[in-house]
C-alpha cells in the first residue's frame, strides 16, 4: 500500500488531500512519525523519524492521530481482496504482502492480469492505491514494488540481472547504512559491482552473510510464500509527553493498552499464555516483567488482572515513567469452548462482556466503550 496510514487519513478527510501530513504524535508528545504522506516526504520526512525532526524539516506539517484498530480493519478488507485470487498470501506487515498466483493463472489469467484486477478492486472498493511488483521470486518482487510508488506497477522477467544490476547496493536486504558506506568506499556502488566483486573481498565487510547476499545479487531467492504466518507475540506501548509519577495514571493507561491488545487477540482468533509489561523510566532504564497463566486466554479481564499485578509488583517506591507497554506471547489458536481460570471464576460472564464491547467498538469506533478501575477497594 502507498503511505498506508496517511493515505487512509487523506481519503477520509478531503481537506488533507495534497497536504504534507504525518500520522503520529507531535514533538511535544515525544511523538514518532508512523507514516508520512508523499507531500511530506518531499521535505525529507520519513516513517520512524522523531516528530521533532519532522517539524524542523517542515514547520507547517499537519499531524493526525493514529487510529491503529481502524487501519487493521482496512488491512483485513485488503486481504479479503487478495483471497479472491489465491490462498497463498503471506503478510509482511499491516500494509504489505506476498502473493503466489502461480496456481491461479488458469482461472484468472496471467500474473499481470491478476495484479491489475487487484489494484483496481482496492481502488474501486477502498479508494486507496497499491503498488505492485511481479517477479519470479520474493526478493525481486519486493524491490519491484518499491520502484515506482505511488500507484506503481513493475513486472520483472528473466534475465533478472538486467533489472538488478543498475540498482544501488542498499537495495540488497541486509545492507544497512554502515555497511553501505564501507562498500562504497571500496568502489562497490551498484548490485552489479557487488555481484562481480571477488567474494573474499566482500567477506571482509560482510562475514558469513556474503554468500546469501551474493545469491540475492544474482536474483536467486528460493523462499516460498507461506500463508497465515502465526504471530509470535503482540505488543503495544505508549510514550508520555511528560514523565508520570501518579500510579493511578499509569494504571489507567495500562488498562487501555490491555483492552487494545485483548481486542487484537480476539480479532486474530488467538489466545495468549504469557503476559508481560514494559516500563521505561526517566533515565531510560527499561524494565520488563512476565508471567505465565495456567490457561491460554483472550479474556480482557483475565489479562488485565495479570498486568495489574505485574505493575504493582514492579513499581516499588518512587518512580518516574516515560514509557509503558503490554506484551502477550505464547500464542495459540482460540478454541470454541470458554476457557476457565482457577484464579478467575466468572470467565463466561467476562467473555460475554468482551463480545458486547467488541461489537460496540466496531460499530462506533475504537474506545467508544471501555473499562474503568474500581478504586473503592
Amino acid at each position: 500500500m502507498d503511505a498506508f496510514y496517511a493515505s487512509v487519513e487523506q481519503r477520509d478527510n478531503p481537506e488533507l488531500l495534497g497536504q504534507p501530513i504525518v500520522v503520529g504524535g507531535r514533538s511535544q508528545e515525544r511523538g514518532v512519525v508512523a507514516a508520512a504522506s508523499y507531500e511530506a516526504r518531499q521535505y525529507g520526512i520519513r516513517s520512524a523519524m522523531p516528530s521533532s525532526t519532522a517539524e524542523r524539516l517542515y514547520p507547517d506539517l499537519i499531524f493526525v492521530p493514529m487510529r491503529m484498530s481502524y487501519y487493521v480493519d482496512i488491512s483485513n478488507q485488503i486481504c479479503e481482496i487478495f483471497d479472491r485470487y489465491t490462498p497463498l498470501v503471506e503478510p509482511l506487515s499491516i500494509d504489505e504482502a506476498f502473493l503466489d498466483v502461480s496456481g491461479s493463472t488458469r482461472l484468472w489469467g496471467d500474473a499481470t492480469t491478476i495484479a491489475k484486477r487487484i489494484k483496481k478492486e482496492i481502488l474501486d472498493e477502498l479508494q486507496l492505491t497499491a503498488s505492485v511488483g511481479i517477479a519470479p521470486n520474493k526478493f525481486v518482487a519486493k524491490i519491484a514494488s518499491d520502484l515506482k510508488k505511488p500507484d506503481g506497477f513493475v513486472r520483472v522477467d528473466p534475465p533478472l540481472d538486467l533489472f538488478l544490476d543498475p540498482l544501488p547496493i542498499n537495495r540488497l536486504w541486509g545492507i544497512g547504512q554502515v555497511t553501505e558506506k564501507k562498500l562504497k568506499s571500496a568502489g562497490i556502488l551498484t548490485i552489479r559491482d557487488f555481484r562481480i566483486t571477488n567474494p573474499e573481498i566482500l567477506r571482509q565487510f560482510l562475514g558469513n552473510s556474503t554468500e546469501h547476499l551474493l545469491q540475492l545479487a544474482r536474483g536467486e531467492d528460493s523462499r516460498k510464500v507461506v500463508p497465515h504466518r502465526e504471530s509470535v507475540s503482540i505488543s503495544t506501548e505508549t510514550t508520555f509527553s511528560v514523565d508520570v509519577e501518579e500510579f493511578d495514571h499509569l494504571e489507567n493507561t495500562l488498562l487501555g493498552l490491555t483492552e487494545k491488545i485483548a481486542t487484537r487477540l480476539r480479532t486474530k482468533k488467538l489466545r495468549a499464555r504469557t503476559v508481560g509489561i514494559k516500563l521505561r523510566d526517566s533515565k531510560f532504564k527499561t524494565l520488563s516483567r512476565h508471567l505465565t497463566l495456567s490457561d491460554a486466554t483472550d479474556v480482557t479481564q483475565v489479562i488485565w488482572k495479570s498486568v495489574q499485578n505485574l505493575l504493582r509488583k514492579t513499581l516499588d517506591g518512587h518512580f518516574k515513567i516515560r514509557l509503558i507497554g503490554v506484551q502477550i506471547s505464547s500464542l495459540e489458536p482460540a478454541a470454541d469452548k470458554i476457557q476457565s481460570h482457577l484464579e478467575f471464576d466468572d470467565s463466561e460472564r467476562q467473555k460475554k462482556i468482551d463480545d458486547v464491547m467488541d461489537d460496540v467498538n466496531r460499530k462506533f469506533g475504537s474506545g467508544a466503550l471501555h473499562r474503568g478501575i474500581d478504586r473503592s477497594k
